[in-house]
C-alpha cells in the first residue's frame, strides 16, 4: 500500500513538473534570430509577435512562481534596442499584455486573478517602456495594495520618465497627466508607495511634480500633527527631495531647480515645518514617554540625517548641535536648537532667515516667525 503511495506521488509530482516545465518552453531560437538582423520583414516582424503572444499567454496561465519568473526573465532579454525590432516589440508587448490583462479579469478566484495582474505590472515595469504606461495608470486606483505599488512602481521609474519627459513616446498620458493622478492617491497611500511618488515629483520639472512633491510634504505634516505618522525614516527621503528643489544654482550647480522662482519660499516653508514637527515629536514624544523604540530610534535618524546633509548645505556649513543633543539626550538643547534654527515667537530662525521665507498661511496675515506647535497627542478614550 505504501509503495504504491510512493508511486502515485512521483507520478503526480512529475506531472506538476511537466506542467511547470511546459510553461517556460517558450520557443527562442526564431526570436533570437530575429534580433540579430539589421533590416526586419514581414516575417520577423510576425515572428517577434508569436513570440510575445506566447511568452505572455504562459505568464498568465501559469501559477508556479519561479516559473512566472523564469518567463519575466526570457521575455526581458530579448529586448533590443535595434530600431525596427524594438518598435515591433513594443507593440507586441503592448498588445498582448493588454490582453493579458482582459484574461486575468475572468479569472477566479479572486486570488488568482490578482497574482495574475501583479506578475503582468511586474513585466511592465521590467520592460520600462513608457509606451506600456496606460496599462499601469488603469491600476492605480486597485482596491489590492500590491498592484497599485507595482502600478506606481513601474510609472515612476527613471528610465519611463526620461522618455515622457523626453516627449518621444506615443502615447495617451503624458507626465502631468501622471502626476494629476498620483496626486489623488496621496492620502490613502503607504510609505513605500509614498517614496515612490515623491522620487517622481522631483524629478519631473514641471509644476505639477511640484504640487505633488507639496501635497505628500502636507500629508506627512498632518500625520505627525495627529500622531498616526507611520514609518518616520521616510521624511527623510522627502525632506532631502524638497531641499534639492530649494537649493540656489549658486549653492549647488547640480541641484534641480524649483519649475518657478517664486515656489521656492513654498517649498522651503514646507520643509521647515516638516522637519520641525519631526523634531518637536522627539520632544514631546520623550517629555511623555509616548514613544517606543523603533519610533524614537527611526526619529533620532531623520533629525541627524537631514541636519547632517540638508540643513548644512541650505546654510552653507556644517550643523552638528542636533547630533549633540540626541547624543546627550539632552530634550532642552534640541529645543534651543530647534528654535534658533527654524524659529520661535519672537524672532526668525536661521533658515527661514537665509532661505527669505516665514510661516505666514495668508499673504494679507500677520507674519510668522515660528512653524505650528505640535499639538499634544489625542488622550485615549477612557473606558466605560
Amino acid at each position: 500500500m505504501k509503495m504504491k503511495w510512493a508511486i502515485s506521488a512521483v507520478l503526480v509530482a512529475l506531472f506538476i513538473l511537466a506542467m511547470n516545465s511546459s510553461s517556460v518552453a517558450v520557443s527562442t531560437i526564431e526570436v533570437d534570430r530575429v534580433r540579430n538582423k539589421a533590416v526586419l520583414d514581414d516575417r520577423d516582424k510576425q515572428i517577434i509577435d508569436e513570440f510575445l503572444a506566447e511568452a505572455i499567454r504562459d505568464l498568465v496561465r501559469t501559477r508556479n512562481f519561479t516559473s512566472i519568473a523564469k518567463l519575466r526573465t526570457v521575455i526581458l532579454s530579448r529586448q533590443s534596442t535595434q530600431g525596427q525590432y524594438a518598435q515591433q516589440f513594443s507593440e507586441s508587448a503592448l498588445t498582448h499584455i493588454q490582453a493579458g490583462f482582459q484574461q486575468a479579469e475572468e479569472l477566479r478566484p479572486e486570488e488568482r486573478k490578482t497574482n495574475v495582474i501583479i506578475n503582468l505590472l511586474i513585466l511592465v515595469d521590467g520592460l520600462e517602456d513608457a509606451k506600456l504606461i496606460d496599462l499601469s495608470v488603469k491600476r492605480l486606483k486597485d482596491p489590492n495594495t500590491v498592484v497599485r505599488y507595482w502600478a506606481v512602481h513601474s510609472l515612476t521609474k527613471p528610465a519611463v520618465i526620461q522618455q515622457l519627459s523626453a516627449g518621444t513616446p506615443s502615447n495617451s498620458t503624458s507626465v502631468a497627466t501622471i502626476a494629476e493622478q498620483l496626486k489623488e492617491l496621496v492620502e490613502t497611500s503607504s510609505p513605500d508607495i509614498i517614496a515612490l511618488m515623491a522620487r517622481f515629483a522631483a524629478a519631473v520639472n514641471i509644476p505639477q511634480g511640484e504640487e505633488l512633491l507639496l501635497q505628500i510634504a502636507a500629508a506627512r505634516i498632518k500625520t505627525y500633527a495627529d500622531w498616526t505618522v507611520k514609518y518616520e525614516l521616510l521624511d527623510i527621503g522627502i525632506l532631502k527631495l524638497l531641499e534639492s528643489k530649494i537649493m540656489l544654482p549658486s549653492q549647488d550647480p547640480g541641484a534641480p531647480a524649483p519649475t518657478t522662482s517664486g515656489s521656492r519660499p513654498a517649498i522651503a516653508r514646507r520643509f521647515a515645518q516638516l522637519y520641525s514637527y519631526a523634531i518637536q515629536r522627539y520632544i514631546k514624544g520623550n517629555d511623555m514617554g509616548i514613544l517606543n523604540d523603533t519610533q524614537r530610534q527611526r526619529l533620532a535618524s531623520v533629525l541627524v540625517e537631514v541636519e547632517e546633509k540638508s540643513v548644512s548645505r541650505l546654510l552653507g556649513r556644517q550643523q552638528v548641535a542636533i547630533r549633540r543633543a540626541i547624543e546627550r539626550t539632552s530634550m532642552t538643547a534640541l529645543r534651543d536648537e530647534h528654535n534658533r534654527l527654524l524659529g520661535d515667537g519672537t524672532r526668525p530662525g536661521q533658515l527661514p532667515s537665509t532661505l527669505g521665507f516665514d510661516y505666514s498661511t495668508s499673504p494679507t496675515g500677520p507674519k510668522r516667525t515660528a512653524p505650528l506647535p505640535l499639538p499634544d497627542p489625542p488622550r485615549k478614550p477612557v473606558n466605560q
